[in-house]
C-alpha cells in the first residue's frame, strides 16, 4: 500500500511538472524569448576575429600588429557575450500558501519562475535557484540544459520547507557570497519582511546585492491582503509567527487602519527599490502575470 501511494505521488508530481512545462515553455517561446533577450544583456563584448578593413569601419578597431605584418589594414571584430548566469531567489515561506483568488502566492511564484527559466534556457543561459524561508532551504547551482531546468521546476513543486518565516536579507547575502561573478538575479517574493513600523528589514543586503548583480524584484500579493472584507468578528492567525487574535472586520476604523498599513509597507518598499535603481513589478494572484512580466522587461 505504501509503495502504491509513493508511485501515485510520483505520478502526480510528474503530471504537475509536465503541465507547468507545457504552459510556461509555450509562453517563453511565443512571448518572452525576444523580450528577455532584449531586456537582459550579456557581460559585454568579446573578441571574435580579425578581418580586412572595409570602408566605414571604426579606425579605433584597427589591429596595428596584423596590419604591419601583412602590410594591409585589418580590424578586430567583437561580438556581444550573450551568455548569462540567471539565479532565481524563490520565497517558499509559509505566507506563500495564502490565496483567495485563482491560486496561492506560491503557485504564482512557481509559474513565473518557470517562465523565466525557460526564457533563459532558450537564450542558452545558465539557470540556478535559491529556495528560502528564514533560512536557505535549497540551493541549485546554475547550469544549462532541459534536464537541469526540470529539476528546478520539480523542486518548486515538491519542496517542503523546514521553516515558516521569511528572511530576505539572509537570502540576498547568500546570493552575494555564493555567486562571485555578476549575474542576472530575480527575487520572487511577497516581500513581507518588515519591522513593526513597516520598514523593510533587508535594505543593507539589498544594497550590496544590487551593486554586485543585475537584480530585479517580482513582488506578488493576494487582493485580500490589501483590504479586509466586512464579515464580522474573525479569528486570524499569522502563518509564519503563529500569533493569533480576533479582529472585528465590521469596524471601519479597523479596515482603514489595516489598508493604510499595507499601503505604507508598499510605499516604503518602492522608495527602497527606487533608491538603488532596482527594476520591479507587483503582480496579484488574480492578475495575468504575462502583462506584469512584459511591463518589467519594458522598464529595461
Amino acid at each position: 500500500m505504501a509503495r502504491q501511494t509513493s508511485n501515485q505521488s510520483a505520478t502526480d508530481l510528474l503530471r504537475k511538472v509536465r503541465k507547468i512545462e507545457i504552459r510556461t515553455k509555450a509562453l517563453s517561446h511565443q512571448i518572452f524569448a525576444g523580450e528577455y533577450h532584449s531586456a537582459f544583456k550579456g557581460r559585454g563584448m568579446a573578441f571574435s576575429e580579425v578581418r580586412e578593413y572595409h570602408w566605414g569601419d571604426d579606425v579605433r578597431s584597427m589591429d596595428w600588429n596584423v596590419t604591419a605584418r601583412l602590410r594591409s589594414p585589418y580590424v578586430k571584430v567583437f561580438e556581444e557575450e550573450r551568455e548569462l548566469t540567471v539565479v532565481l531567489l524563490v520565497d517558499v515561506s509559509r505566507s506563500g500558501l495564502f490565496g483567495t483568488a485563482v491560486q496561492t502566492k506560491r503557485d504564482l511564484l512557481a509559474e513565473i519562475a518557470a517562465v523565466l527559466s525557460f526564457s533563459a534556457i532558450l537564450n542558452n543561459d545558465k539557470v540556478g535557484a535559491l529556495f528560502f524561508s528564514d533560512k536557505v532551504e535549497k540551493f541549485i547551482p546554475p547550469k544549462k540544459g532541459r534536464s537541469h531546468l526540470l529539476h528546478i521546476i520539480r523542486e518548486m513543486l515538491e519542496l517542503q520547507p523546514t521553516s515558516d518565516g521569511t528572511d530576505l536579507g539572509m537570502a540576498l547575502e547568500y546570493l552575494t557570497n555564493a555567486i562571485k561573478k555578476r549575474c542576472t538575479a530575480f527575487l520572487l517574493s511577497d516581500m513581507l519582511d518588515v519591522d513593526a513600523d513597516g520598514n523593510p528589514r533587508y535594505e543593507d543586503a539589498l544594497k550590496v546585492a544590487a551593486g554586485r548583480h543585475d537584480l530585479s524584484v517580482i513582488r506578488v500579493h493576494d487582493p485580500r491582503e490589501r483590504t479586509i472584507p466586512d464579515v464580522g468578528l474573525v479569528h486570524v492567525k499569522d502563518g509564519e509567527s503563529g500569533e493569533a487574535s480576533w479582529i472585528n472586520t465590521s469596524s471601519k476604523r479597523v479596515r482603514r487602519s489595516y489598508s493604510a498599513w499595507f499601503s505604507t509597507v508598499a510605499d516604503k518598499q518602492q522608495k527602497l527599490f527606487n533608491r538603488y535603481h532596482i527594476d520591479n513589478v507587483d503582480i496579484a494572484t488574480s492578475d495575468d502575470y504575462v502583462k506584469g512580466l512584459m511591463a518589467l522587461f519594458a522598464k529595461r
